[in-house]
């Protein structure tokens, strides 16, 4: 019978909370120490995070030297869907704020999504996805955020504002021309949905599978930057 093997446990900066990375059987499982919100990521379960870069990133692969950022590295899926999307002059930015985690996906984790760390177009940044927002007016053709369980602060309370209208308004001035914005959440959100239009993008959602075509479906909200 399998059961889930405490691998290691990774502190949350600035935050009484940790990261917990678990073996069960031949798949990887990560969960906050207190318990709360669950299973949080499983190795097994991936389809909404590869969809949360194959989207946007196959609508600007064919632009030139084409510069994506990711908000939470996880457990690399959503970078390895970027990298297969985007062509070899593209630059991949990732943001992750939990040492820890990167360090995961150096290690057995990174083996289940092809170690995509190693690939030369990927640049992991140890920060908050907040400051490289601010920090590079108009420097990405697409923005992928994967840093929390929803449109919500669970993991790290700072994450409320990344999800707040000035939050918002600050992606959009981060991106370039019609440029794109993915949001992934555990369940859907109608105010927030609201929220990203008056940030000025057109919004559509997306239920997407975790595994295959069965099971839990999760949403991602697409979104194309108007105006531009």
């Amino acid at each position: 019978m399998k059961r889930h093997i405490l691998l290691d446990t990774a502190p949350i900066p600035d935050q009484a909370e940790a990261l917990c990375l678990f073996e069960y059987g031949e798949d990887f499982v990560i969960k906050l120490q207190s318990g709360k919100g669950g299973q949080l990521m499983n190795s097994r379960m991936h389809g909404s995070e590869d969809a949360l870069a194959a989207i946007p990133c196959s609508k600007v692969a064919g632009r030139p030297a084409a510069r994506v950022l990711i908000g939470g590295l996880g457990m690399g899926f959503t970078l390895a869907a970027a990298l297969k999307a985007l062509g070899p002059d593209a630059e991949v930015l990732v943001a992750e704020l939990v040492p820890g985690v990167i360090e995961w996906n150096r290690g057995a984790l990174g083996a289940k999504a092809g170690f995509p760390l190693q690939d030369k177009r990927t640049q992991v940044h140890n920060d908050d996805v907040a400051r490289l927002l601010q920090s590079d007016a108009q420097g990405f053709d697409a923005i992928m955020l994967d840093v929390d369980n929803g449109p919500e602060g669970l993991t790290h309370s700072n994450n409320n504002w990344l999800y707040s209208l000035p939050g918002l308004t600050a992606c959009a001035r981060a991106l370039r021309p019609k440029g794109q914005l993915a949001i992934w959440s555990a369940t859907a959100d109608r105010p927030f949905t609201n929220r990203l239009a008056k940030a000025g993008f057109a919004v559509k959602e997306e239920q997407v599978y975790a595994h295959g075509n069965r099971g839990a479906r999760h949403t991602i909200w697409m979104c194309t930057l108007t105006g531009g």
